[in-house]
């Protein structure tokens, strides 16, 4: 059988057909049928995509898709289809709208110590109980309230992490599925899946205190760190087989004088645990050269002013609340790197958005908007924005692109406001009306994306502003913020906080 000729080749190389020669219409179809995220990256790759990718044929159908029910008015087509798109999308996350799902869901009458909203699942703790409730099945009227039982004594932490990270890990089906990690002043720390503990960790000398905020580690090999009243860190493998979790404890690191309260796993290098204790001293592990028991693996430390509040990690750098102030800490040289808040007289709760640099500052009576890059040319950082209103201590503090909420144990009401400007947006009542009000405050809050759960003596109110209708007009109560800026869309924020 004879080669083609190079002339033939060349012939056929000539006459193939690349996506840059389909016309803009073809383009518009072809990225109709892609989700947002595919959307937003064909947008960004060159001009001719970004027009198709802009089209208003694509964003008719992402609307359709996501508000069959909703018809563009005027004032949104006004804007375009895709930014009537964006500015509906916003204004849900940010809970512009009075008319959101509401479910109430009844517990024991006791505080709320955490909860969380995974998917259609609300889980909280009380004390030592963990419970369970799969939403759209209580709504169909099933019972569908679980309880986890194997803590006895107060849950101290709750984390959820994927499943894939995990040794329990199966099939595809499972990828975006997690796992629930809790632990107790029981000295133990459980991992649950289907309802059932599918390990149980045990090794600290007293309460486990602290979980890391995310799992590390390379590879199948990932590890989760805990700390403890005993002033240990403990490293513990999530792929060690056994129901009771043998051979699960890798490393116990020492260091620590006092009771660990924070962890926080290093943006810039997946090694690097980061950790800090009741006495405000702060330790950097680089756990890949860490032994069974080992102390040598602390590369970094350092120490902050007043009480630890909270900490986050982002890249290179380390955002600590404590006392009355956030500083940022470079993890590679230890070095403050700026002030990025002072809130007198005491911190009572702290969130970040890294993306925006925008940092939020729980105090008495109101939490406090920074932008970290303004502080960082000057000798005293000032609030962009005050978000006033509240009774007492601001402890319950939740931010994300989009909208910063916020509460506390003595206000019936959590508040909601934006992101990039600091106005109040809305207001949400903790509190059942359909039941007496035995204690006014919110012990406990959950945030994720268009739905809210909060927790008080009345039971659960779990609210989903994803098929809201009817906007809030204005929002006035006399506690509008000091504000700089206008607002902005954005089709590629992210929605992990």
């Amino acid at each position: 059988m004879t080669d083609p000729s190079p002339s033939t080749t060349q012939s056929s190389s000539s006459s193939s057909t690349t996506i840059a020669d389909l016309d803009e219409d073809s383009l518009a179809h072809c990225a109709s049928y892609l989700n947002l995220q595919d959307i937003t990256n064909i947008a960004v790759t060159c001009k001719s995509l970004k027009r198709a990718a802009y089209s208003d044929s694509v964003w008719q159908r992402l609307f359709r898709d996501h508000w069959p029910q909703e018809v563009l008015s005027g004032s949104l087509q006004a804007l375009g289809v895709r930014e009537a798109y964006l500015a509906r999308r916003t204004a849900l996350h940010q809970f512009k709208f009075i008319d959101p799902f509401v479910a109430d869901f009844y517990s024991a009458a006791k505080p709320f110590d955490h909860i969380l909203l995974d998917k259609n699942d609300i889980i909280f703790s009380q004390s030592s109980m963990i419970q369970r409730i799969q939403i759209d099945s209580s709504l169909s009227g099933n019972d569908s309230m679980v309880i986890l039982s194997g803590h006895n004594a107060r849950i101290t932490s709750m984390r959820l992490f994927p499943l894939d990270e995990t040794s329990l890990f199966r099939s595809e089906a499972q990828r975006r599925k997690n796992v629930l990690v809790t632990s107790s002043s029981d000295h133990s720390i459980r991992l649950w899946w289907k309802d059932s503990c599918q390990r149980c960790f045990k090794g600290h000398n007293g309460p486990v205190s602290a979980l890391s905020d995310k799992l590390f580690g390379d590879g199948s090999g990932k590890l989760l760190a805990s700390g403890g009243e005993d002033g240990t860190v403990r490293l513990w493998s999530l792929s060690s087989s056994g129901k009771r979790g043998q051979h699960a404890l890798k490393a116990t690191l020492y260091g620590h004088e006092k009771p660990v309260k924070l962890m926080s796993v290093a943006g810039h290098s997946t090694s690097l645990l980061v950790t800090m204790s009741r006495d405000s001293k702060v330790r950097v592990w680089d756990t890949s050269t860490s032994s069974a028991v080992c102390s040598s693996c602390c590369v970094g430390m350092t120490s902050v002013t007043g009480a630890p509040v909270d900490m986050r990690c982002h890249e290179s750098l380390l955002y600590v609340a404590a006392g009355s102030s956030v500083i940022a800490i470079d993890l590679r040289t230890m070095k403050k790197v700026i002030t990025a808040a002072i809130h007198q007289p005491k911190l009572y709760s702290f969130a970040i958005v890294p993306s925006k640099s925008l940092i939020c500052t729980g105090g008495v009576g109101k939490a406090m908007l920074w932008d970290a890059r303004r502080s960082q040319d000057a000798l005293k950082p000032e609030p962009m924005a005050e978000l006033d209103g509240h009774t007492g201590s601001v402890t319950l503090l939740q931010m994300d692109p989009y909208k910063i909420v916020t509460g506390g144990p003595e206000d019936s009401s959590v508040s909601i406001w934006e992101t990039d400007t600091g106005r109040q947006t809305n207001s949400l009542i903790c509190n059942s009306p359909e039941v007496e009000n035995t204690s006014s405050g919110c012990s406990a809050m959950a945030v994720n994306g268009c739905r809210i759960v909060t927790g008080s003596y009345s039971g659960l109110l779990f609210r989903d502003f994803t098929n809201a209708t009817r906007p809030v007009l204005k929002y006035e109560d006399g506690n509008d913020s000091k504000f700089w800026g206008t607002q902005s869309y954005s089709d590629t924020d992210d929605e992990e906080y």
